[in-house]
């Protein structure tokens, strides 16, 4: 197949402003947005551009040795190095997918996200962002499938780097990144007021052979015995929190955690 001439990418103008938004309705989004002219912020402030996370193994050490701090001062130890790894590229997957994915349900525009254009602050986590522009289509599924494509073409590198330090391979990694896509529409969904908008358009973003993300979104509803109904999914795979202390326990979206025991803390 031969690929069409590149789509057209808006300047970054309209695209601040949906980030500001976003930063406004999600208080777990740390992230510091760059200007054109803002110089990078550098590996001697503790900032890894995530281009170099992919491609130089000092830097992913650099990292995952800031991630192993954050879980063991919060936790108490450190967890097994896989599951640290495991819980970094989660956080920095389901971030990006928000970044991505936010101002396509929240105005219908897919920003154009290179790794080089992310920082990942590894003492705290945070991400820094320098926004380059967006995509507009006038279809729905044309531009869900620029989203797929954006989320697949920013996280690739990623994933190869971060393949052997988490243990996982092609399909584990890329259903992570199909449960944070997912989650991250859900969430946003939540602090909008508006869960159940949000899981239809999580369910036509995500609806099942979309290759490589291996799976669908998924949703169903479980009912309390008050007769209300929740929302829930079954992640592809686990995100390994139980593990990251003795307190920890699996989250609620968990393979490991039964309708039972859902409909037990909701």
């Amino acid at each position: 197949m031969i690929p069409g001439p590149p789509l057209p990418v808006a300047p970054p103008s309209a695209l601040l402003g949906d980030y500001r938004r976003l930063l406004g309705l999600c208080p777990v989004l740390s992230l510091r947005l760059l200007d054109a002219a803002e110089p990078a912020p550098e590996a001697a402030d503790g900032w890894y551009g995530a281009t170099r996370i992919a491609d130089d193994e000092r830097a992913l050490a650099a990292v995952l040795a800031g991630a192993e701090e954050r879980i063991a001062a919060e936790h108490g130890r450190a967890p097994r190095p896989h599951v640290t790894a495991s819980r970094l590229l989660h956080h920095y997957a389901w971030s990006v997918c928000l970044l991505i994915a936010g101002p396509w349900h929240l105005s219908r525009r897919v920003p154009v996200i290179d790794p080089s254009d992310v920082w990942l602050h590894a003492p705290t986590g945070d991400l820094a962002l320098r926004p380059r522009g967006h995509v507009e289509l006038p279809g729905d599924d044309e531009l869900r499938a620029e989203l797929r494509a954006a989320v697949v073409g920013h996280l690739e590198p990623l994933l190869a780097a971060f393949a052997a330090p988490t243990r996982r391979r092609d399909r584990a990694l890329w259903g992570m990144v199909t449960d944070d896509l997912a989650s991250a529409v859900w969430y946003l969904g939540r602090m909008l007021g508006d869960e159940d908008a949000a899981v239809a358009a999580a369910g036509a973003l995500l609806p099942g052979g979309t290759l490589p993300l291996p799976g669908a979104a998924d949703f169903r509803r479980l009912h309390t015995p008050d007769g209300r109904g929740h929302h829930t999914r079954t992640r592809l795979g686990c995100c390994l929190y139980y593990a990251v202390g003795p307190a920890a326990t699996a989250c609620l979206t968990c393979p490991r955690t039964d309708d039972e025991e859902r409909l037990r803390r909701f």
